[in-house]
């Protein structure tokens, strides 16, 4: 008997082992990235609120956020201080890749703004809605008038991280 060697069957079995872990590994690093892509949205709006929030007490002057689609996003700034803004600031509107929701009437008629002392009129939470298979620590942002969080919805609330 030779013994140097190993069989067809044993490769065979080797080979379809490492087939079933890399396909099982390849749907775990697709939910992975889906839940990766929610909270780098989410995480990137909470950015642009709290920037709107200090912009607008720093100029002194309203930022309002309105959404023009279920997926956009912008800020615009009222300029000649009329209390109507007038002015989108630069790099909006921002396209997000999943549809965001709100809490109330919908996406598509929510506007809330930023005083000149950063006070957010009316408290609003937002989410992102994302595939099933996909689990995000982050997905919602609630806009309180003196604060913003950010956390993961639980059913109809967001709670906070």
């Amino acid at each position: 008997m030779n013994n140097r060697g190993i069989t067809l069957i044993e490769l065979i079995i080797v080979i379809s082992i490492i087939g079933i872990l890399l396909i099982a590994l390849g749907f775990s690093f697709e939910g992975w990235m889906g839940g990766y892509r929610v909270e780098s949205q989410t995480k990137e709006m909470y950015v642009d609120l709290m920037n709107a929030r200090a912009r607008a007490m720093e100029r002194n002057r309203l930022h309002v956020v309105d959404f023009p689609s279920t997926t956009q996003y912008r800020i615009r700034e009222d300029t000649d201080e009329d209390n109507v803004p007038d002015t989108i600031l630069q790099s909006f509107p921002k396209t997000v890749q999943y549809m965001l929701n709100c809490n109330g009437s919908g996406i598509l008629a929510t506007t809330f703004s930023f005083d000149t002392r950063g006070i957010v009129s009316p408290d609003r939470t937002l989410w992102f809605t994302s595939p099933a298979n996909v689990n995000p620590d982050y997905d919602c942002i609630v806009l309180f008038a003196t604060r913003i969080n950010m956390g993961k919805m639980n059913g109809a609330n967001c709670v906070a991280k």
